[in-house]
């Protein structure tokens, strides 16, 4: 890049390493890595538990880890969005 030119996109030009911009990510929105989590708990739980369903249809048995993991996401996203809102209107100095 030419001296006499300034970046567009500084913060995507700097050495940084993954790991430093994940943590950034994950201390912007901290409930981003929760709803993860969550979602990797629960289908590691239904994965578990699979083998001790009884009689239930293993589709159905599937269909409702996935509700379980997607409802615990969208919820632990829904819980970021009203932090974020609430921070940012509430809490901010006029």
């Amino acid at each position: 890049m030419p001296s006499g030119q300034e970046s567009i996109f500084p913060e995507y030009e700097t050495e940084t390493s993954q790991t430093s911009k994940l943590l950034r990510k994950f201390k912007e929105m901290p409930f981003v890595p929760i709803g993860m989590a969550g979602f990797a708990v629960l289908v590691g739980y239904g994965l578990y538990k699979l083998k001790h369903r009884g009689d239930m249809k293993m589709s159905l048995h599937l269909i409702h880890v996935r509700v379980a993991a997607q409802g615990f996401v969208v919820g632990a996203l829904t819980c970021g969005v009203l932090y974020s809102m609430f921070r940012e209107h509430m809490l901010k100095p006029k």
